[in-house]
């Protein structure tokens, strides 16, 4: 390569770095004339939104699905389904019925005061969304589903509420949820309890997971692949493995500023795939701690990126990537 080449090479990536820090997802700033866009459509029963690119699925978030919002169906650059069907469908071959609250993507917990919202049973706390909109953001083209949710006891009462912003990005070989959550304690002290029950979960499709033995992996940034990267410290974790004859994969990476960074990691060889930031003593062996207290009043703040990607998965790729997303700044 000559001198000028590289110094034309060096400034295009330079620009590149620069434009991407000031987008919310900086990898689509650049994406090529020929991308489809991004567009929006609401729906009812359940009530929700489907976020299509051209005139392809691309993800829908709903408003209440086992007592809580998801994001179900979610499907990766080339159109595989991410994530497993079941509860919501149950006639995918090849899929476990296992698990009926592993709900495809969501936000809960397994102790909040004491009432379990990460299970689905009579008992449990329920997530009720009370306003939202969606809307495709003119300068970037993404599509940002922004929502009002109130954690309720079984008896109605509210415990808590949270601001979810979900943006949905996307370009040639990968799409993208930036999930970004804001957890306000509105009603009293919160306290969440040290459990690994928990919190930010994805299932990934069956013939993803591990147990499987068609070719699944988990590789979290430390390189620990498999069962060894269950509850580990670590600023991402990625779970790939073939889809309708395809590898895919889905890496969660977990922004510095979320917190309690790096949390640990519920990431099962079955499926199961979550970020962590309230559990310990399940993940260390130690004793039970008294778990996070949120003080009347105040908030604290989870920050999760979803990156959908083809191909085998590459870890300094995904090093870099994190990297990007971390210097992000965040409100």
């Amino acid at each position: 390569m000559t001198p000028f080449l590289r110094r034309l090479n060096s400034f295009l990536s330079a620009t590149v770095l620069l434009i991407g820090f000031q987008m919310p997802i900086p990898a689509f700033a650049e994406a090529p004339a020929k991308q489809k866009t991004l567009s929006v459509v609401p729906t009812t029963n359940p009530d929700g939104w489907r976020i299509l690119q051209g005139e392809d699925l691309f993800a829908a978030y709903l408003a209440n699905s086992g007592g809580k919002p998801i994001v179900y169906p979610i499907e990766g650059p080339g159109g595989q389904r991410m994530t497993r069907d079941f509860p919501m469908l149950d006639s995918t071959p090849g899929e476990k019925h296992d698990h009926d609250h592993h709900r495809s993507l969501w936000f809960t917990h397994g102790d909040v005061n004491g009432v379990d919202f990460w299970a689905d049973d009579e008992g449990s706390g329920k997530i009720v969304q009370i306003a939202g909109e969606a809307v495709v953001d003119p300068k970037t083209g993404n599509v940002v589903v922004t929502t009002k949710n109130e954690w309720r006891d079984a008896t109605g009462k509210r415990l808590l509420s949270d601001t979810r912003t979900f943006t949905f990005g996307a370009q040639q070989d990968q799409r993208v949820i930036d999930c970004e959550l804001r957890l306000d304690a509105t009603d009293g002290d919160v306290n969440f309890g040290d459990t690994k029950e928990g919190s930010f979960g994805i299932r990934v499709a069956g013939t993803m997971k591990v147990d499987a033995k068609l070719g699944g992996k988990i590789t979290n940034a430390e390189g620990l692949q498999d069962g060894e990267a269950w509850g580990k410290q670590s600023n991402w974790v990625d779970y790939s493995g073939p889809v309708d004859g395809k590898t895919v994969g889905i890496t969660l990476f977990y922004h510095p500023s979320s917190f309690a960074a790096p949390c640990f990691w519920h990431v099962r060889t079955y499926g199961l795939f979550a970020a962590n930031p309230f559990g310990v003593h399940h993940f260390t062996g130690g004793k039970p701690t008294a778990g996070v207290t949120l003080r009347a009043g105040t908030s604290l703040d989870i920050r999760c990126r979803v990156l959908l990607h083809q191909g085998k998965f590459d870890p300094e790729k995904a090093a870099l990537e994190f990297a990007a997303y971390a210097e992000q700044a965040m409100p």
